[in-house]
């Protein structure tokens, strides 16, 4: 049973893990449709109800492969976030930014906000979603604050959505707009990890003001997950040589205590309290099963003592109980 709880200040339930869908919209290999599907099933099947999606993964093939499948299951069953301000060449205006090489325009304005929101819905094949993000602002500040974080304010005190805020692959902005706006969540991707724990600060920050804080790619583009072998990726790149010579450390001490390297990851990455979820991506049914079995596997605490010892970890990054 994975157990569900209240995203921030919100009446919104969500379970611990979720399935992002980034990969589901081919990010890293082409994935078969009927494979796609079962993906999402499979989810469904073991407990996950909880799914993330972009315009911008796979230019609308994840939320397409979605809305293949969840407008079968009782609405009440899921919940839904998806991103906006990232949005479609083809939903953009003639006129406005320049399109980046993968087929968006960055348009944090109004009226891109609902036009986006709108494709999103007709793509997921629902009328609505949960979880609205404000997707990658990172040269937009300003549009973001003063657009597009009214904009989906509106629309959540309307009841159109539960819950707002930002899906972001730093944390600086985030805490920023934590302070600014009136945000009920983040997504923050890659900054918190068994590699990386600068963004401790920011998880305080989060838990004072009752701001929920999903966590995506706790594995670091994979590395975290595969190990430290050749063409190990970090950070949706070829992994640097000092971040091998991290992440092969930790596979060591993990070893030695009989701890896969992916398990501590997870586990890790789920132990701070103000981590309201992990939103994990998976391209298989398999690989489905498999992160849930990895969330149950028993670490003893000398691990997390030896990483410590061994300087990989803050000394106040909170780990699993009996930690």
């Amino acid at each position: 049973m994975i157990p569900i709880v209240r995203v921030g200040r919100t009446e919104l339930q969500v379970t611990r893990l979720g399935l992002g869908t980034a990969p589901l919209g081919d990010m890293y290999t082409r994935i078969p449709e009927p494979q796609a599907e079962a993906t999402i099933q499979a989810a469904l099947d073991n407990g996950i109800a909880f799914f993330d999606t972009a315009p911008l993964y796979g230019r609308g093939l994840s939320e397409r492969r979605l809305g293949a499948v969840l407008p079968g299951v009782p609405r009440d069953r899921y919940v839904l976030s998806t991103k906006v301000g990232r949005t479609l060449r083809w939903e953009g205006p003639p006129t406005g930014a320049p399109p980046d090489p993968i087929g968006v325009v960055f348009d944090y304005s109004r009226d891109a906000i609902l036009r986006g929101l709108e494709g999103s819905l007709r793509r997921l094949g629902v009328d609505r979603v949960d979880i609205v993000l404000i997707h990658d602002p990172d040269d937009h500040y300003r549009e973001a604050l003063d657009s597009a974080f009214p904009a989906l304010a509106e629309l959540r005190s309307q009841g159109v959505i539960k819950a707002i805020g930002a899906g972001m692959n730093q944390w600086q902005m985030e805490a920023d707009f934590a302070r600014h706006a009136d945000p009920d969540c983040f997504l923050l991707a890659g900054r918190y990890s068994l590699l990386e724990q600068g963004a401790l600060k920011f998880l305080s920050l989060c838990q004072a003001k009752g701001i929920g804080v999903f966590l995506g790619g706790v594995f670091n583009s994979g590395i975290l997950a595969r190990g430290t072998q050749p063409g190990a990726k970090y950070n949706y790149a070829d992994a640097p040589p000092e971040i091998v010579a991290r992440a092969r450390r930790l596979e060591e001490i993990c070893a030695r205590h009989g701890v896969p390297l992916k398990a501590a990851a997870l586990q890790f990455a789920a132990a701070h309290p103000a981590v309201t979820a992990l939103i994990l991506g998976a391209e298989s049914p398999e690989e489905v099963v498999e992160n849930l079995h990895m969330r149950q596997l028993p670490i003893p605490p000398a691990l997390w003592e030896e990483l410590k010892a061994e300087g990989l970890l803050e000394e106040s990054a909170p780990v699993p109980a009996g930690g």
